[in-house]
């Protein structure tokens, strides 16, 4: 009896190792990541590039993250911000309208202002919210966007217009999320913590 308890526990320990040699953490397609509808390579997207909405309080949190996602994946994050509905729309505007002024990404703290700023607390009214928004522009020498004159609400347009199609095109409904050299979305419900966000943008990165 001994000896044959011994050879169910060698057995059982040989498949164990087995078990472990082919467990496969390689992101999934439809778990971690779906490819895109189409290449969205034409709009020259970074190659990494972050999909969010100011009105969204997931994509603020992510706001901390991203820092960590980028040294993991050794890559500076471009963004595009989504149209899909109204509050959405505005927020586009009010993004755009700093990245047209800047020539570049907002930095953190900006970014931080402007999700606080659109995001108030219930009981803020209309006019606080313009408030805290002209205040972010402000306080760094820009143009509100409720200042914008006509040739720069034209150039405005252009931006949200470009920004509009690639969430179209890519039918972007949901957001944080991240698109990869312009042919993949990262699904980031199928994934625990930034660590396992960072490896399938990573995966992605070395796909063709």
């Amino acid at each position: 009896m001994k000896k044959f308890i011994q050879r169910t526990l060698g057995v059982m320990a040989v498949l164990l190792v087995i078990a472990g040699c082919s467990d496969d953490s390689t992101p999934k397609e439809g778990a971690q990541y779906q490819a895109l509808p189409v290449n969205l390579a034409t709009y020259r997207l970074a190659p990494v590039t972050e999909v969010f909405s100011l009105t969204c309080g997931h994509c603020r949190s992510m706001e901390s993250v991203l820092p960590e996602l980028e040294k993991i994946t050794q890559q500076e994050f471009g963004r595009l911000h989504v149209t899909f509905n109204q509050g959405a729309q505005i927020g586009a505007m009010i993004y755009y309208s700093a990245v047209m002024q800047l020539g570049h990404i907002p930095d953190h703290d900006m970014m931080e202002e402007l999700f606080a700023a659109v995001q108030m607390a219930e009981g803020s009214t209309l006019t606080d919210q313009k408030a805290a928004i002209d205040q972010a522009f402000h306080t760094r020498n820009l143009k509100s966007p409720y200042e914008f004159d006509e040739a720069q609400q034209k150039e405005l347009f252009v931006f949200l217009k470009t920004a509009d199609e690639i969430s179209q095109k890519g039918q972007i409904n949901a957001v944080p999320t991240f698109i990869v050299k312009g042919k993949y979305i990262v699904l980031t419900a199928g994934h625990q913590d930034a660590q396992g966000i960072g490896k399938t943008i990573s995966y992605l990165l070395t796909q063709p």
